[in-house]
């Protein structure tokens, strides 16, 4: 039952993410923390960490990890077959589709629509990432998550790694190896 629950819960999340694997972490989030409890906030987060500092998609690493913990080593083979097979699914369909309407403008304004789309889950993995969102009389409310983001020190750490990703281009192997580095000296 639990595996099929975890070839369900990702063949979803697989088929519906676009953008890569940080567009999916909101989606991931959802359905691990909050939808199953699988795992906690905090758990969650290390995983993203860890993942980021693993070789291969990001994505790929957080269902391994998942299906690692749930159900074992059968676990992850599940989550991460069933996170990948709707992209080998949805390749080929649309190699033979652009193959036969890419220089068509309903296939531009297609790409022009998925863009923001993308940019958006992305933003949206950065602030469930950094905040634990509840709803109060109607209205969201935001709260900082202490694990992750509790001192300044952290704070500190972010503004330096956004700054010297956007405005530097350093490359994010020396920023995660950085971040290591200052994590173990401030912690």
């Amino acid at each position: 039952m639990i595996y099929l629950q975890l070839f369900a819960t990702f063949f979803v999340i697989g088929l519906f993410t676009f953008g890569g694997g940080a567009a999916m972490l909101s989606l991931i989030q959802t359905q691990v923390v909050t939808r199953f409890a699988w795992l906690t906030e905090a758990q969650f987060t290390d995983i993203v960490a860890i993942s980021q500092c693993t070789p291969g998609p990001i994505g790929i690493n957080c269902a391994t990890y998942t299906g690692y913990e749930v159900a074992g080593v059968a676990g992850s083979a599940v989550a991460t077959f069933a996170l990948v097979l709707p992209s080998f699914i949805i390749f080929y369909g649309i190699i033979s589709l652009y193959n036969k309407y890419h220089r068509t403008s309903l296939f531009g304004d297609i790409m022009s629509g998925l863009r923001p789309a993308v940019a958006g889950l992305i933003g949206a993995a950065a602030i469930i990432l950094m905040f634990r969102i509840s709803m109060e009389g109607g209205l969201p409310r935001m709260q900082i998550i202490e694990e992750n983001f509790g001192d300044w020190s952290s704070w500190t750490i972010l503004a330096a790694s956004f700054i010297a990703s956007f405005f530097f281009k350093v490359n994010p192997i020396l920023l995660i190896l950085a971040g290591g580095i200052a994590g173990l000296l401030i912690y």
